[in-house]
């Protein structure tokens, strides 16, 4: 029995005087063989041999670096392998991992080379000549005349009811002289239409959008033309949350399209592929895709292919150039993420001639209600959205780029922005913003357009740029954002130019 209390009082021993814990008179004093750490661009793995008596705790200040611990079992020795993850930012960067064992503490200088410019084969965007790079260089950069014939009140829309002007050719001449390609003129019907079954448009709405898409033909601009707020929040008669729960519903909204799109199509019987037919607007149930889409089976979402199924065969069916017009389908609330998962392109009597739409103003917080005043790598972290901000940009791009324009199918962003800012050091990242949108849009085939409201001033939703009359610039401040924009699209500038001239 003494013999047996011998050998476990020496196990007992062994355990609690191994690497971890230690007497007073075994101390071993911390020892880190390597100060110094560095990766190259695409990361990797290394190793650091680490020795203590005491309790080890090792922590990096970064998240893309990260340690595991090893005990080695003697010597009172660790080896601490060390991660970093790609660097994806065209700047080199550094951090420190903290080595703390008891009293003791000891910091390991790591390092990263920046992003080299290629990227790896599966992301890199490659220009094969199908349909959707052609569309793409066709459509290049675009405008909005916002809050111009979408504008309503009280159930019906007009051209000037949110404070903009009669536009005129004026405006679509200087569009195409300041190197805009396409014009997308928002239109609600509200209020210019009559009952079932015929759902008649009103002569003089029609003769006045006719007019106003003669002005894009005479400047040589593509133009798009949609149903706008007819479906905003299902306040109005595109009521999806309404036609997701009820048959009927759906059965009068789809023979709504089918006669008002009939009639549009009709008019613009003549007219040639410069002309763009976009389906509807951000159409959603009034959550802005976080309500009952989310919860009720998909009704949702197959509600809106049968919407845009029903455009297109409107459309083809009025005949003479709409036979293979360019349409335009829009996704659940023109979201980047429903387009890839939820919708469906109608079928069509002719192949390559349906452009999937998308919006994108990531991150809203930033592009929108101005809540954050700086964007990017080299913004104030206080005044930013959090994340990666160029990467998080370019992964909606990507997105896009490997579900639809490398497959041929093209898409674009009809909407897009950043509010204008009071302050220069504001107006620096508004414009470093834009500009690497629009590089953004040029690499990945996916052509953008720039929403212009006409709200002038600094702040949430203030997006005036250029008057709805004269295409004059509305302030100093938004022609540098729209050169910003056009230069980074149409000349030779690299994204890493651009990233490594960002505000400092």
């Amino acid at each position: 029995m003494k013999y047996l209390l011998y050998i476990l009082s020496a196990l007992f021993m062994a355990v609690s005087c191994g690497p971890d814990e230690t007497s007073e008179s075994e101390h071993v004093k911390l020892t880190v063989d390597r100060p110094l750490l560095e990766f190259p661009a695409e990361g990797g793995e290394d190793t650091v041999r680490v020795r203590t008596s005491e309790l080890l705790y090792v922590v990096p200040a970064d998240k893309w670096v990260t340690c595991d611990r090893k005990p080695l079992g003697h010597d009172y020795a660790y080896d601490v392998i060390v991660k970093a993850e790609k660097n994806a930012a065209y700047e080199p960067r550094s951090t420190r991992i903290s080595v703390i064992s008891g009293e003791e503490k000891f910091y390991i200088e790591v390092s990263q080379e920046e992003a080299v410019e290629e990227r790896d084969p599966s992301e890199i965007p490659v220009n094969n000549g199908n349909t959707a790079w052609k569309m793409a260089e066709r459509l290049g950069i675009g405008w909005n005349l916002g809050n111009s014939f979408d504008a309503h009140s009280n159930g019906v829309s007009g051209e000037t009811l949110w404070g903009n002007p009669r536009t005129s050719q004026m405006l679509f001449t200087k569009l195409k002289e300041l190197g805009f390609n396409t014009v997308r003129v928002p239109i609600t019907w509200l209020g210019h239409f009559g009952g079932a079954p015929d759902y008649k448009i009103e002569d003089a709405w029609l003769d006045r959008i006719e007019e106003v898409v003669g002005y894009a033909k005479s400047a040589g601009l593509n133009v798009i033309i949609n149903m706008h707020h007819d479906g905003a929040d299902s306040q109005f008669w595109l009521d999806i949350a309404s036609a997701a729960i009820n048959a009927s519903v759906q059965e009068k909204i789809l023979a709504q399209i089918t006669a008002m799109w009939g009639q549009i199509a009709a008019r613009f019987v003549d007219e040639g592929e410069y002309l763009i037919f976009e389906a509807f607007n951000e159409v959603h149930d009034g959550k802005w895709g976080w309500g009952a889409n989310r919860t009720d089976g998909g009704k949702q979402y197959a509600c809106l292919n049968q919407w845009n199924q029903a455009f297109v065969d409107a459309v083809r069916s009025a005949g003479g150039e709409n036979t293979d017009r360019y349409l335009g389908i829009p996704a659940y609330c023109t979201n980047a993420d429903y387009a890839v998962q939820f919708l469906e392109l109608p079928q069509d009597k002719v192949l390559g001639r349906l452009l999937v739409s998308v919006h994108c103003y990531d991150p809203s917080d930033y592009t929108l209600t101005a809540k954050y005043s700086e964007w990017g790598h080299t913004a104030d972290a206080s005044k930013k959205a959090s994340g990666n901000n160029e990467q998080d940009l370019e992964k909606v791009f990507r997105k896009l780029y490997s579900n639809f324009v490398s497959k041929g199918v093209p898409v674009y962003l009809g909407e897009f922005g950043c509010v204008n800012r009071a302050s220069a050091r504001e107006q620096a990242f508004q414009q470093y913003y834009l500009k690497y949108y629009a590089k953004l849009s040029k690499m990945y085939g996916v052509p953008c357009a720039i929403w212009d409201n006409g709200a002038k001033g600094a702040g949430n939703e203030r997006h005036a740029f250029l008057d709805h009359a004269t295409g004059t610039y509305c302030s100093v401040e938004a022609k540098a954002a729209i050169q910003a924009m056009l230069t980074a699209y149409k000349d030779n500038l690299t994204l890493r130019n651009i990233y490594t001239s960002a505000p400092k």
